[in-house]
């Protein structure tokens, strides 16, 4: 390996990309907090908005997340009233998650946090559109080498 000087984090990628995801995710912190979820319980309910319906599994593989990290995250949105979990008729292994009538009316704030996180970039759509693209393409790529 090629004796290379060590760049500060400032000038690392990989730090760009981590602070950029505390500061949204910050800024998610709060504009949730009236709902009393999370970001990852919000991420977990935007699949269900958009589903009405899935199956453990099937969400962690969206949001590339463990059972040992959803598990809880599925808990609290129960116990919040927001989703019901189930077990298959189909196949008793499978655990089914749906959105109750209140999880699906907190849809209405959706648009609202989207607008308020897209604000808060300073970007415009286009530049917001092409940036999402760049960053999901260098994550394929990465998780591809593991």
């Amino acid at each position: 390996m090629a004796d290379t000087q060590m760049l500060p984090p400032e000038q690392q990628i990989c730090f760009a990309l981590y602070s950029a995801s505390r500061s949204m995710t910050g800024r998610y912190r709060t504009l949730l907090a009236p709902l009393g979820i999370t970001y990852p319980q919000y991420l977990a309910m935007l699949v269900l908005w958009e589903t009405g319906s899935s199956t453990v599994s099937q969400l962690g593989d969206r949001l590339q997340l463990d059972s040992g990290t959803l598990s809880p995250l599925l808990k609290r949105l129960e116990a919040l009233g927001l989703v019901t979990r189930g077990r298959s008729a189909r196949d008793e292994r499978v655990v089914e998650i749906t959105l109750t009538p209140a999880g699906s009316d907190m849809r209405r704030y959706a648009p609202h946090i989207a607008e308020q996180i897209c604000a808060a970039t300073g970007l415009p759509m286009n530049e917001l559109v092409e940036l999402q693209s760049q960053i999901a393409a260098l994550a394929q790529r990465v998780r591809e080498l593991t």
